[in-house]
């Protein structure tokens, strides 16, 4: 009978320490190919292996694309590319990013899933957010083993809790006991019966990942329209549900945890007010100019026209300021600004996820700018 020769391994912020302890205690007749997936930056060299070298007795090497899979061996991915686990190799693709992360961990562990079933053994180490939470969970509808570092143990507990917040999970375990547990898990005999089938849903983000033009093309989309935009290429989102959890995936391909698609429009909403308070300061200072130009030439009523102009945007850019500053972002600062304004426009609070207590809305803000510039 097949063991569990199949070990997946997804880690971010505080990874690299977590990666070597475990990597120190594996043995060098380890049954198993194991495959990494570390969160990092898309045009910085990657040194995992080197640091993995220095430690473990398996040999570790960034993967290349289409490589066969053998029994103690280290893969892991390559900056900037997924990486993925077909029957008896590997690809390394540009896909869509993940939780815009590449490579990210639930195409890994989506992929070795489909193409391993009940041999698949996934392990969240130390990280933010909740990448490989879903990609844990489709192990778990595949009857694989589900392995999480101990919360308590982790540098960074967001990924570990995200698991066993939505995962049943196996085992949860800190670094130190992890290499035993990993051993024993590759030596541990599995029935070749009861494997469960594929979901369609599954096969097609499989596909995407792998970036198969029929996929990608398919007017059929897997799950729902959400109501929300791709913060990556702003198409529609669709909302998939498996098990009870929830991620989102566009048309081209991209895909979201629940969190790292709040985080996402949270950038993508400070970026548009930083967009929104340049045009405020530049109407600011076009109108002030103006201003001036019709006191020199005596057209006083034009002149007052112009400074009332420059004042109202530079007291909108004066709000907008103090939202980006996180001064200017619970209800009544809100309502007293748009006073101030003379705007009628409602200003609403929102929790994001992050040590803010709420945010205007770009388009709540440039309605009251063009309002009160009128």
């Amino acid at each position: 009978m097949p063991g569990h020769d199949i070990i997946v391994i997804g880690a971010s912020a505080g990874g690299v320490e977590a990666l070597m302890q475990i990597a120190r205690g594996l043995p060098a007749d380890l049954p198993t190919a194991i495959f990494i997936v570390l969160h990092v930056p898309p045009n910085s060299p990657s040194l995992l292996p080197t640091i993995l070298n220095r430690v473990c007795a398996l040999h570790a090497s960034h993967a290349r694309d289409r490589e066969t899979i053998e029994p103690g061996r280290i893969y892991v991915a390559p900056p900037d590319h997924h990486l993925l686990v077909k029957r008896g190799y590997v690809r390394v693709t540009r896909g869509p990013r993940e939780n815009s992360s590449r490579p990210a961990i639930d195409p890994l562990f989506r992929t070795a899933a489909v193409a391993y079933d009940h041999r698949v053994v996934g392990v969240v180490l130390s990280g933010n957010l909740d990448d490989g939470t879903a990609g844990l969970a489709a192990i778990k509808t595949r009857d694989g083993v589900a392995v999480v570092q101990d919360p308590e143990d982790a540098l960074y507990p967001g990924m570990p809790n995200s698991a066993m917040e939505h995962v049943p999970v196996d085992y949860v375990a800190p670094l130190a006991e992890l290499p035993a547990l990993l051993t024993r898990l590759a030596h541990e005999s599995i029935p070749e019966e009861g494997v469960v089938p594929v979901s369609d849903d599954m096969e097609m983000e499989v596909d995407i990942a792998e970036m198969d033009p029929a996929a990608i093309e398919s007017t059929v989309r897997p799950g729902e329209p959400a109501g929300f935009g791709c913060p990556d290429c702003g198409g529609a989102l669709y909302r998939l549900s498996s098990g009870g959890l929830i991620h989102y995936r566009c048309r081209v391909g991209h895909a979201w945890s629940p969190d790292s698609l709040l985080a996402a429009q949270s950038e993508e909403l400070e970026a548009a007010l930083w967009t929104a308070l340049r045009a405020l300061e530049e109407r600011a200072a076009l109108s002030g100019e103006l201003a001036q130009r019709m006191v020199k030439r005596g057209s006083r009523q034009t002149a007052a026209r112009f400074e009332a102009q420059a004042s109202t945007a530079r007291r909108n850019a004066d709000f907008v300021r103090r939202v980006l500053d996180g001064n200017g972002l619970n209800s009544t600062t809100m309502s007293t600004s748009a006073s101030e304004a003379d705007a009628d426009a409602s200003i609403v609070g929102t929790s994001a996820g992050d040590n803010r207590a709420g945010i205007a809305t770009v388009g709540q803000v440039t309605r009251t700018t063009q309002r009160n510039s009128d």
